[in-house]
């Protein structure tokens, strides 16, 4: 534990819920949305690898920004295992965004979607996870109604722009 920046527990209680940032959630709902647009692209995915790719991405996304936090600002002092731990949690929800549209590719076949049908149900799962993860994320900050509109309004405009690309990249 250093002086300057005493070490905290990382902590997920009810209390420490209103805490989170759930801006991690936005982006990685936004990445998942591009995973699955980048790999419909690409040609028919077999399911099983939509997922791990979906995982996979998000995990490697979330370690980058964990590491980038860390050496970025703690550069400055002796790095404890605390703030490691808490690094980690902080940037969880990057992960996290990714296991909706995850679930979505898993369970397609039980609405007898094929691969397109199954692209899309992932990918409206994941803007629908940005578009509350970014409002949500807005009320936490104790946004006011009308700027948790405009948060939720920018994200599904966002969203849009990567429905777009999609349409435009298989067409």
């Amino acid at each position: 534990m250093n002086s300057r920046t005493p070490e905290r527990p990382v902590e997920t209680s009810a209390a420490n819920a209103a805490q989170i940032d759930y801006t991690g959630a936005v982006y990685g709902s936004l990445l998942a949305a591009s995973v699955v647009v980048g790999a419909g692209t690409l040609g028919s995915f077999p399911r099983v690898q939509l997922v791990l790719l979906l995982l996979c991405t998000s995990v490697v996304f979330w370690a980058a920004h964990v590491v980038s936090g860390l050496f970025g600002a703690q550069m400055v002092h002796h790095l404890s295992w605390g703030e490691v731990r808490r690094a980690c949690a902080e940037e969880r929800p990057i992960i996290e965004a990714a296991v909706p549209p995850a679930c979505a590719v898993a369970i397609s076949p039980l609405f007898g979607l094929g691969i397109e049908g199954t692209s899309w149900l992932a990918l409206g799962v994941a803007l629908a996870g940005q578009v509350g993860w970014g409002t949500v994320a807005a009320r936490r900050a104790g946004a006011s109604r009308r700027l948790m509109l405009l948060a939720g309004a920018i994200n599904l405009l966002l969203g849009l722009i990567v429905v777009v690309l999609k349409v435009a990249l298989t067409h």
